[in-house]
């Protein structure tokens, strides 16, 4: 699955520096990523769902380390070339696999 589109859409807040959506061969999208500036770097989070109970839920996750890789190297490459052509100041970035210690309670994985 070749990743064939990545659109940012810029937010510069504090934690939250864009929104993102990524289409897949072409063929199928998916909207709402988060770039998000955690303590160890930025990290892409996945669009979810809060639940009846407060808690979040993937609606749409890679399955595997590589390909989650590979979808935040893209969509990290991504953010920080529109920022540059924005003029935006950047804080560290990572494009290792997001730190789940870094994150709100609110925004961890969700188990499947």
């Amino acid at each position: 699955m070749e990743i064939t589109e990545v659109r940012i859409t810029l937010m510069n807040e504090e934690k939250l520096k864009a929104y993102v959506s990524v289409t897949f061969d072409g063929s199928f999208v998916v909207r709402d990523l988060k770039v998000i500036q955690g303590t160890n770097g930025m990290f892409v989070a996945m669009p979810s769902k809060k639940m009846k109970d407060g808690s979040f839920r993937d609606i749409a996750h890679p399955l595997n380390n590589e390909f989650r890789t590979k979808l935040e190297h893209q969509v990290l490459e991504a953010y920080r070339r529109e920022a540059g052509t924005k003029g935006l100041t950047q804080e560290t970035t990572s494009s290792s696999t997001r730190d789940e210690e870094s994150l709100p309670a609110s925004e961890g994985p969700s188990e499947t």
